[in-house]
């Protein structure tokens, strides 16, 4: 029978891995995700947490409080970011992670419930090298590490009726970008960006600016249509809300998102912020300039 506890939640992955293995090939790609993995878990038993399962280049894990939580992603960014054994031609491998504070039921050695989802989903939020985290799991935090983090954004996460605030763990201080203490309504709009441009076969449609959303599928009737038979009739959409640029995804083999930043995003019946410009792919990588490749550019 499950028992309830309150846990934090932390999952870390590993960036790009999809562009790792093509890039480097299956054996040296899969030596340095073990890697990773070995060191995500040493940092996880290292701060009395435990390792529930890995999940190819992911791990999950749970901890007794939020500030052991925070004590592993801090020792799981900060090695990995040194280990010389993972550099590659194309650079160096790195990781993001997401955690929250909250219920699970417990069963066996496997953990349930929305918390694990929003953990899930504070990861899918991150960039590589970044650590990402709830209010709620801010409050349970010491001083200490309170005085680390700083609110980035108000995201609607998937599944979840309420706005969440997210915030960033400065692992870093030294290195983070100067910003205002608070995001909402109050930025300067002089900031904010003013519309998504996506291009696909010789056509444009342009999302804000009066276009509150466009959907992306190999159906018809979908503002870009994507002929391919791993993409659903209506694959995803991309609204524009405040001051960004959302992708959901409500397909059967999920979206790939490549940023010109070099990162590599994975969405599956979940959603992610879009910034900056790169390409998606609807139900598999697909490489830039690809009969499969819909560009997009964020435009300030």
């Amino acid at each position: 029978m499950g028992k309830d506890v309150e846990v934090a939640i932390l999952f870390a992955d590993v960036v790009g891995s999809t562009q790792l293995y093509e890039q480097l090939g299956d054996v040296k790609a899969r030596q340095m995700v073990g890697r990773c993995l070995d060191i995500m878990r040493e940092a996880t038993e290292a701060n009395r947490g435990t390792v529930i399962k890995t999940m190819g280049d992911e791990v999950m894990s749970t901890f007794p409080t939020a500030d052991e939580a925070m004590n592993a992603a801090k020792r799981m960014q900060e090695r990995i970011s040194i280990d010389a054994e993972l550099d590659h031609g194309n650079g160096h491998v790195a990781i993001r992670i997401g955690c929250h504070f909250g219920p699970v039921v417990q069963e066996q050695r496997d953990i349930f419930g929305s918390a694990v989802h929003t953990a899930n989903r504070m990861t899918s939020q991150a960039k590589a090298k970044q650590i990402i985290t709830t209010l709620g799991t801010v409050q349970k935090l010491s001083q200490e590490w309170q005085a680390a983090t700083r609110q980035i954004d108000i995201a609607t996460v998937r599944g979840k009726a309420d706005e969440v605030v997210l915030f960033e763990v400065l692992w870093q201080p030294e290195e983070a970008t100067s910003m205002l203490p608070t995001v909402g309504q109050g930025r300067n709009k002089a900031a904010r960006p003013k519309r998504l441009s996506l291009r696909y076969q010789g056509r444009e449609v342009t999302v804000g600016e009066g276009r509150k959303s466009a959907t992306l599928g190999r159906a018809e009737d979908n503002d870009v249509v994507v002929k391919g038979n791993l993409i659903s009739r209506v694959h995803a959409r991309i609204e524009a809300s405040r001051d960004k640029f959302t992708l959901v995804d409500e397909s059967t083999n999920g979206t790939f998102v490549q940023t010109n930043a070099g990162e590599e995003i994975f969405v599956r019946r979940d959603s992610t912020q879009l910034t900056g410009e790169g390409v998606i792919g609807l139900g598999r990588v697909a490489q830039p300039g690809t009969a499969l490749a819909v560009h997009f550019v964020v435009e300030e």
